[in-house]
């Protein structure tokens, strides 16, 4: 019995292999760095099987995928962690970037669920980390958001199309990771509403899907904003956004 997590050697995909580890059999953590996925293995033991994969390349998932239909491992968890953000305008990102994100966060995801999904047993579990700026749409973070707005959707709707199989879409806000912009602008410190360290987001995410939710929202903060998203205009909730970040992007 396994667990599949990719972006295994960032802060979240860490904290599934901490809380995951003790569950399954092997850990397959997936990344493209060859000393980071040395570096877990030498600190979890054997039970973590380094698996080298490049996700911004549609060839490399292909054969992560591949490799799931070889070895037809059983599948407790699939843990979708990897994923890419930088706040811009659109403009500023070259093609080959917008191209990979969407790879990353969106194709990656896609695939392995599907690779992964003929070897998952009921009760098996699919993590899709999709976070808040699913609930609408973000300007400076256009692709970004929307890559996790797919994200969302498509995660519920494989929890209904996939009986006895939990399938549920992580949306935390603001996480103290390394992936953050940095935490000062002009000698004044960067507000981020909400922020919550990666291990709530983790543990968060395990007590939602053992309450059979499709959605976790791990701070007040974002509930209340996923609330809003419904009943106030798109529109409006963009403009409270642009306020936000003003002092960020001007």
């Amino acid at each position: 019995m396994i667990a599949i997590i990719t972006g295994a050697t960032g802060d979240i995909g860490e904290e599934f292999v901490k809380s995951l580890i003790g569950e399954v059999d092997l850990i397959w953590a997936v990344g493209r760095s060859e000393n980071k996925l040395a570096a877990l293995h030498g600190k979890y033991g054997d039970k973590i099987v380094p698996v080298i994969c490049n996700l911004s390349d549609k060839d490399s998932i292909i054969k992560l995928c591949q490799k799931i239909e070889d070895e037809k491992p059983d599948i407790k968890y699939l843990v979708n962690n990897a994923g890419v953000a930088r706040m811009a305008p659109v403009t500023d990102f070259s093609i080959e970037e917008l191209s990979s994100m969407l790879e990353i966060n969106d194709t990656a995801a896609t695939l392995l669920c599907r690779a992964a999904l003929p070897y998952m047993a009921e009760g098996s579990n699919i993590i899709n980390i999709a976070f808040a700026s699913a609930f609408q749409p973000n300007p400076y973070i256009a692709v970004y958001s929307a890559s996790k707005a797919y994200l969302l959707s498509f995660t519920r709707s494989l929890n209904v199309e996939n009986k006895g199989i939990n399938c549920i879409a992580v949306c935390p806000g603001w996480v103290d990771t390394k992936m953050l912009p940095s935490k000062t602008k002009s000698g004044k410190d960067i507000k981020y509403p909400g922020m919550v360290s990666a291990d709530v987001v983790v543990k968060t995410a395990l007590k939602d899907l053992r309450k059979g939710k499709d959605v976790s929202v791990c701070s007040p903060y974002y509930r209340y904003t996923r609330f809003l998203s419904k009943v106030i205009p798109h529109k409006t909730m963009m403009k409270m956004w642009m306020r936000a970040i003003e002092d960020y992007v001007a």
